[in-house]
């Protein structure tokens, strides 16, 4: 066998260079949008979590940034916790929660769909996280429309 003779890795070390950055720096151009669709269930992966990520790094570089729950999304977008609303049962329990009200203090508009929230999720308006917007299913494809003839950047996000 081969001998590994390397120290061992160190808090503070690092595997990559992090710090060197190959594209610039895009900044949106004043009235440009981006669009953030989730279709994909809260904690079955990390798309959620990063594409949330994501619209709050749109919004910064000054994109009109809007987030569009829909399907399985909705579940993104409930309040949630335990034993009570608001309590983090374990680390990260509340990360969906956290990011949405981020997005929505830092000035983002989230848009959930009604017919996934009631008929899909057995959730009524008052389930929602406060400042998210209930619309109608019709709307879902119409938001995603007005954002393409705006030729805003949409971010699809799914899981299947």
């Amino acid at each position: 066998m081969p001998a590994v003779n390397a120290p061992a890795h160190k808090k503070g070390d690092s595997f990559v260079d992090y710090e060197e950055k190959v594209f610039e720096d895009v900044k949106a151009d004043p009235g440009e949008k981006a669009l953030v669709t989730f279709h994909t269930v809260a904690f079955e992966g990390s798309i959620g979590l990063v594409n949330l990520l994501q619209a709050v790094r749109l919004q910064r570089k000054g994109y009109e940034t809007s987030i569009l729950l829909y399907g399985p999304g909705v579940t993104l977008g409930v309040q949630r916790g335990f034993p009570k609303i608001g309590d983090e049962a374990f680390p990260g329990a509340q990360n969906f929660n956290n990011q949405i009200k981020r997005f929505m203090d830092e000035g983002g508009k989230v848009y959930c769909c009604r017919f996934s929230l009631q008929a899909l999720y057995g959730h009524g308006e008052p389930s929602l996280i406060e400042g998210i917007r209930p619309i109608n299913p019709l709307d879902v494809l119409d938001l995603t429309l007005i954002h393409k003839k705006a030729n805003a950047v949409i971010l699809d996000t799914w899981t299947v």
